[in-house]
């Protein structure tokens, strides 16, 4: 047990590191070339973010663990637009204009809802991945292109990097990725079967553990007064979650859970409780330390309803 809880954790450390260096490295370099900051915002960072949840998914489906799939992105959605935006307004006040929230919020409302739908069967084969994939790289092409694809790379990639630096960061990134996703899905299997738990719970927990750091490097940004972290960067992942991350699942495998019901409960919490936090940043024009707290204790309740 010991031994498969090590794995697990090491397998986390190795996907999470290995996927901000390629990012980071994949930006600047993009930056080095001059490639317009809105495109490099389409694709490289709007994608990057979601890798250990990608990974997740293509390991899990190999592997034919579609509970811990669903839960890692049930888990990652849930602790970030709970969990991070709490911790981040409650060091330093989040300021959102209307409109951005009605577009980034809207948008992944819609993905939630897309993914609440696909999952409605138990099940999803692997057209439905493909079209959920192709759908989100013409959707968010669209909407960062208008909405703010150079302000979130502005927050990503801090200068240009030459060919000779980002690439090898981009290739130790891969393969920190790759060696870091298998250790964590197969011990997280492992784990859930000696220990009896759903691996479900083991996905939400994953869940919780991919959005860590971007939790902590939010939180660090915040506390150092930088007032550039954009509703666009909070949300840009909860958009490409449900639609992309998850489809890259099922267009490797089909996917398939064992309970319904358990995954219709906690997708329909994550999305009450998006639709809550939404709701409020909306009407306060942000979320302040009020909102933070309840935000935060919004988070709780979703390791009950599975």
């Amino acid at each position: 047990m010991l031994l498969e809880a090590a794995g697990f954790l090491a397998g986390l450390a190795l996907l999470l590191v290995g996927a901000d260096r390629t990012i980071d490295a994949a930006a600047e370099l993009a930056l080095y070339y001059g490639v317009p900051a809105f495109f490099i915002g389409v694709t490289v960072i709007s994608i990057g973010t979601s890798i250990p949840e990608m990974t997740t998914s293509i390991y899990a489906a190999v592997y034919g663990a579609g509970d811990l799939l669903v839960g890692n992105i049930v888990g990652s959605e849930t602790a970030q637009i709970t969990l991070a935006i709490g911790v981040v307004a409650f060091i330093a006040r989040i300021e959102a204009e209307r409109r951005n929230v009605l577009v980034y919020g809207g948008a992944m409302i819609l993905a939630m809802v897309i993914m609440i739908l696909v999952l409605e069967d138990g099940e999803m084969i692997r057209s439905e991945g493909a079209l959920m994939m192709l759908a989100y790289v013409a959707f968010i092409h669209d909407l960062y292109s208008h909405e703010g694809g150079g302000e979130v790379t502005r927050e990503v990639a801090e200068e240009q990097t030459p060919p000779q630096r980002a690439i090898p960061w981009i290739v130790a990134g891969i393969a920190l990725v790759v060696v870091g996703g298998y250790l964590m899905v197969t011990n997280g299997i492992a784990i859930a079967r000696l220990l009896g738990v759903p691996e479900f719970l083991v996905g939400l927990l994953t869940g919780l553990g991919t959005t860590a750091p971007e939790i902590a490097v939010a939180g660090l940004a915040a506390r150092r007064g930088e007032a550039g972290i954009s509703v666009g960067s909070l949300l840009g992942s909860n958009i490409t979650d449900p639609v992309f991350s998850l489809g890259v699942g099922a267009l490797v495998a089909d996917v398939a859970v064992t309970n319904s019901q358990t995954v219709f409960v906690s997708t329909g919490y994550m999305l009450a409780v998006s639709l809550a936090v939404l709701g409020l940043m909306y009407w306060q024009r942000g979320i302040d330390r009020r909102g933070a707290v309840v935000c935060v204790l919004l988070y709780l309740p979703s390791f009950v309803l599975f």
